[in-house]
């Protein structure tokens, strides 16, 4: 009976943890858009703790919803504008229409609206 529980539970975990996946997939997307500033300058540095720290102030300052698909959608606005608004302070002006056009490139490419042909 134990054993039939935790099947059960994990499989609604497994559940839960899929549908929050799109969090996920823009966070990883919005990083790796930073990490590759420093392509531009070498100045523009970010740290994954300092990322991470973005990350979890979204997850908290979120609207809250009753449906997970709906709170997934808020901390992804929610997510995209914080970091782009953090970084976007830290740039040289001529750099921040690059910065921009990563990141709309990259959300493009991870939502199968654009292919990595259509943009390499």
């Amino acid at each position: 009976n134990k054993l039939k529980e935790a099947a059960e539970k994990k499989i609604e975990i497994s559940d839960k943890r899929l549908q929050y996946l799109p969090v996920a997939t823009r966070g990883s997307v919005l990083y790796f858009c930073i990490v590759e500033l420093s392509y531009i300058s070498w100045m523009y540095n970010t740290s994954l703790q300092q990322f991470l720290g973005l990350f979890d102030w979204s997850i908290e300052n979120a609207p809250k919803a009753q449906l997970p698909k709906q709170r997934v959608e808020n901390i992804i606005e929610k997510l995209t504008f914080k970091v782009y608004q953090y970084i976007s302070r830290g740039l040289f002006e001529k750099d921040k229409i690059s910065y921009l056009l990563m990141i709309v490139l990259k959300i493009m490419q991870t939502s199968k609206v654009l292919t990595p042909g259509d943009v390499g």
